[in-house]
């Protein structure tokens, strides 16, 4: 009788839930670590873990940069953003959900069976409610709130 690796039917679900929820996203992302996972490369998964999620946020991070350095946000807009309440709100929301980000990896790394269940819960969230994965990181600093542990 042939071994069923339980993890690849976890990746497989996983890609189910993408396809069935029409998340390019999430299916592209576990398609590809399917790939690694039953090809040779996956001898780079401590390369992946270890620098997935900065090279993730930079990516994130040049998306969301991108209307400024393209001037589709002038400096003129940037400038009046401190000055307008809605603007002055959204500034004060990004710090504090960079706070949780920051909290939740060193959650994350310090604690690291809470990872599966966020990471499950970020991929629901994705595939079913048409969230996106940043989840897992502010998850996890919601988390630390809650347990009071970082």
């Amino acid at each position: 009788m042939a071994y069923l690796d339980p993890t690849l039917l976890i990746l497989l679900v996983l890609a189910g839930l993408g396809i069935v929820s029409h998340n390019t996203t999430v299916t592209l992302a576990i398609l590809f670590l399917l790939v690694v996972r039953i090809t040779p490369l996956n001898h780079y998964f401590p390369y992946i873990e270890k620098y997935g999620l900065t090279i993730g946020i930079i990516i994130l991070t040049i998306g969301v940069m991108t209307p400024i350095a393209s001037g589709k946000i002038s400096a003129g807009t940037v400038i009046h953003s401190f000055f307008h309440w809605k603007s002055i709100t959204a500034i004060v929301i990004g710090v504090a959900v960079s706070w949780l980000g920051g909290r939740g990896v060193v959650l994350m790394t310090n604690q690291p069976s809470m990872v599966a269940g966020l990471l499950i819960g970020t991929v629901l969230g994705v595939a079913l409610f048409k969230g996106v994965p940043v989840g897992p990181l502010i998850a996890a600093g919601l988390l630390s709130l809650i347990i009071g542990k970082t």
